[in-house]
Formats: structure tokens, sequence, C-alpha cells
């Protein structure tokens, strides 16, 4: 299983439109996807948009986002550019 541990940084943490724009590509993927914050909370479900937003990333915030199976690698590398980007 890949994962990826990634620092949040849009000032609205991981809510709204970044909260979107991650669960969009995360839905194009074959494979299922996993969000969890490294002090136990989670995973929750990458493909649902109220799980990302219960989950209350914020600015600075790290999370561990995993999946597994064929191309995983290439949706992880994407996945976290939106989760850290500004």
């Amino acid at each position: 299983m890949g994962e990826r541990k990634v620092t949040v940084a849009a000032e609205v943490g991981l809510h709204a439109r970044p909260a979107a724009t991650f669960v969009q590509r995360a839905k194009q993927a074959p494979m299922e996807i996993a969000v969890a914050k490294p002090n136990g909370e989670g995973p929750v479900n990458g493909k649902s948009i109220l799980a990302i937003m219960a989950l209350d990333v914020r600015q600075g915030e790290t999370v561990v986002i995993s999946a597994e199976g064929e191309g995983s690698e290439e949706v992880l590398d994407e996945l976290a550019a939106i989760a850290a980007a500004p």
C-alpha cells in the first residue's frame, strides 16, 4: 500500500474548494483512497466530501493519504499535490 504524508497549505485547510478538488480527483481513481491524520483520526473515505470535511484538517496539519492498486503511486502524487497547494 502506498501512502503520502502531506502538510496542508491552503488557508482554509482541506475544506470547501480544496476538498472538492481532492474528492473529484480521488473519484476518478479505480482504487480506494483513504485519508487520515497521523494522530489516529480516520482513516476516512477519500472519495467522500463529507468524510474529508468531517476530518477537519486545518492549515499546517499533516494528513496521510493512502491507496493500493495499479496506478496508485501516480494518483497519490496528484492528491498530495492538491492537498499541499496553497
